[in-house]
């Protein structure tokens, strides 16, 4: 790696700041205590850098893999527990070791069993999942363990149980993410919520569900895993390998086009295994590669991988002061969340997908309701979609045939 530019010490700096409550938000999302998120977006992205193929690739705790996380583990133990957090990360191993072998055996390239169509239903069905999840919270609604649809739709539908700050908030939050790049691409609004939530929530005694207390300090390492559950984790690690892949696969991929340069997903792998292994051994849980992040570094000038480590390191130091935290309303959370995911719901995708071709539809509008209808346990979805995948290939391959 050569010396960081101006630009990559911007660029870390900016990506960090959005990471840290992401962070947060990501690890309650995949049901550990919030201060794993930060784990999550420390060590792993920091030596991810190392061993990156692009040089805006971010990564760290994600939305779509948190929510494959807690799919897996919520019928094993239950969440925020110590048994839990160690489900977590023996989860994080398993995906590492899997990703850095598929790197190591140049089997990159597996992502690509993942159609488009399959990839936009899962990511659709995924996101609305993920927004019923963080409906509670934006609106600062305190809900029973009935399922993440049934608990966003209780939200929704009993408004005397608002929080009317909770909501001005979450307002505030989706105004300043979404307005505020308005005015300029680097404006940022989730920080400046952040600062604000917290300074409100600490001078007025704000009645709302907050962030609470974070151990802070640095992270330690253990190599300590729940090994009695290794076969039930063996195939939603599979899962979340290569399925997680497919977003950071596709950031690298859509920005090393729009640049006529070459990625290597094999190296990607390995850097995506390793991010996981050091994820494991801080005791978080399985990370990826950060679409909004990633955005973020290439516009705030990153120009090497250099990006990436400066945001770990950044992350790093900052844990002893997570106790300024404490007192973040969670409903900012939540819709730091909301505004990172409704972009991945694509409408006029799935509409055009329909338009065009019956057997794509099938597999995309399939794997949809699949995701949706195994909820939480959303790895089940992917495997229906591999299914459909399936047919639609054979069904194409024989009308080839008959031509």
């Amino acid at each position: 790696m050569t010396r960081p530019s101006s630009g990559d010490i911007v660029a870390g700096i900016s990506v960090a700041l959005l990471a840290l409550p992401q962070g947060l938000a990501y690890a309650e999302l995949a049901g550990l205590p919030a201060e794993y998120g930060l784990y999550a977006a420390a060590l792993p992205c920091l030596l991810a850098a190392l061993f990156a193929s692009s040089p805006y690739l971010q990564t760290g705790p994600v939305a779509v893999t948190a929510l494959l996380t807690f799919g897996a583990l919520q019928g094993i133990a239950e969440p925020q527990t110590s048994e839990y957090v160690e489900l977590a990360a023996l989860l994080a191993l398993l995906v590492g070791l899997i990703r850095l072998g598929f790197g190591i055996l140049r089997l990159g390239k597996l992502a690509n069993l993942l159609t488009d169509p399959l990839i936009l239903g899962f990511t659709s069905g995924a996101a609305i999942l993920i927004i019923f999840s963080q409906l509670p919270k934006a609106l600062g609604v305190e809900t029973q363990n009935g399922g993440v649809i049934r608990n966003g739709i209780h939200a929704l539908v009993h408004p005397t149980q608002w929080h009317g700050l909770a909501i001005l908030f979450s307002i505030g939050t989706i105004f300043l993410m979404f307005g505020g790049r308005r005015l300029h691409r680097l404006f940022p609004g989730v920080l400046l919520s952040v600062v604000i939530g917290i300074l409100i929530s600490w001078t007025s005694s704000y009645s709302g569900s907050v962030v609470g207390e974070l151990q802070g300090g640095f992270i330690s390492f253990d190599f300590n895993f729940a090994w009695a559950s290794l076969p039930e984790l063996i195939i939603p690690a599979f899962i979340i390998a290569i399925v997680g892949f497919a977003e950071p696969a596709a950031i690298a991929r859509t920005f090393a086009a729009e640049e006529e340069t070459i990625w290597d997903p094999n190296k990607e792998m390995v850097s995506q295994g390793i991010a996981n292994l050091a994820s494991a051994i801080t005791q978080a849980f399985p990370v990826g590669g950060s679409f909004g992040r990633s955005a973020l570094n290439r516009f705030a000038g990153a120009t090497s991988t250099w990006a990436g480590a400066i945001t770990g390191a950044f992350v790093l130091l900052a844990l002893p002061f997570t106790f300024l935290l404490e007192h973040l309303p969670s409903s900012i959370l939540g819709a730091t969340v909301i505004g990172a995911v409704i972009r991945l719901i694509k409408p006029k995708d799935l509409l055009k997908l329909i338009r065009s071709n019956f057997g794509d539809a099938v597999v995309g509008v399939g794997t949809l309701v699949a995701t949706l209808a195994t909820s939480p346990q959303i790895e089940r979805g992917i495997l229906i979609g591999l299914v459909f995948s399936l047919i639609n290939y054979l069904v194409k391959t024989r009308d080839n045939s008959n031509s």
